[in-house]
């Protein structure tokens, strides 16, 4: 199972994310990570998961604030093998590209995720990704690399242009983002994982959620995901340390 550690960036520190309640996140008090500056703690976790890849939620874009450039920028530039992750809110793919215009030289290093809270309709759906089969023809195109994110929070989903249904436009990744399991401790939402790997065998599944242990880790594999988003049981050190 591959981890990719994850950073929730709330007015430039990183927060502790919990079921989605984004008014009640705080600065992270963590086990593993003595700090919540966004460079240190991302240097921590991605030797700890020994990853390439760094998830990061800026908070603020996600709840109508100016996008955190400066904090992204420090990160790209201290971790330069780093491929970085990023939700901003983006609303379509034209906000995608001004904000990773925003991020140069650091841009080609940059994945936007596309969250299904934030996208508006069916239209701006389609024009976010590059079909499958021509993505790896199109593979520095913003579109072919993209991520998309499907969310849901206390069992509702968060999907105004109907993503969860949409399985023909969804692109080689997708993220199964059960809100109500961040932070919470209560393990993987594996009924769902199975649910979307029925529905879209070939695609990279993507879980985010209540892992817990290294048996959590070994469900949700069972159950369909190729890798895990993962914040909380880093921090609280219910995972060891992969080696490198």
């Amino acid at each position: 199972m591959t981890l990719i550690p994850v950073i929730d960036l709330m007015g430039g520190q990183v927060v502790r994310g919990v079921k989605g309640q984004r008014q009640t996140y705080r600065p992270i008090v963590s086990k593993l990570c003595r700090s919540s500056d966004p460079v240190t703690v991302a240097r921590i976790l991605v030797d700890h998961c020994d990853a390439e890849q760094l998830y990061v939620a800026d908070l603020d874009a996600l709840t109508g604030s100016a996008a955190q450039h400066e904090a992204v920028c420090a990160v790209l530039q201290a971790l330069p093998a780093l491929e970085l992750w990023l939700d901003a809110g983006f609303a379509d793919a034209a906000a995608a590209h001004a904000l990773l215009d925003a991020l140069q030289p650091f841009a080609s290093r940059v994945v936007p995720v596309f969250a299904s809270e934030s996208l508006a309709s069916r239209s701006v759906l389609a024009r976010c990704f590059t079909p499958p089969d021509e993505a790896e023809a199109a593979a520095d195109s913003l579109e072919a690399r993209a991520v998309l994110s499907l969310d849901r929070r206390d069992g509702q989903r968060l999907d105004a242009a109907g993503c969860w249904e949409a399985v023909s436009l969804w692109p080689r990744r997708v993220i199964v983002m059960t809100l109500e399991r961040v932070g919470s401790g209560e393990g993987p939402d594996v009924a769902t994982l199975r649910e979307m790997r029925a529905r879209a065998p070939g695609v990279a599944l993507i879980g985010a959620g209540g892992v817990r242990s290294i048996a959590d880790l070994a469900a949700a594999r069972a159950a369909g995901a190729d890798a895990w988003l993962v914040a909380s049981a880093l921090h609280d050190l219910q995972l060891p340390r992969m080696a490198g």
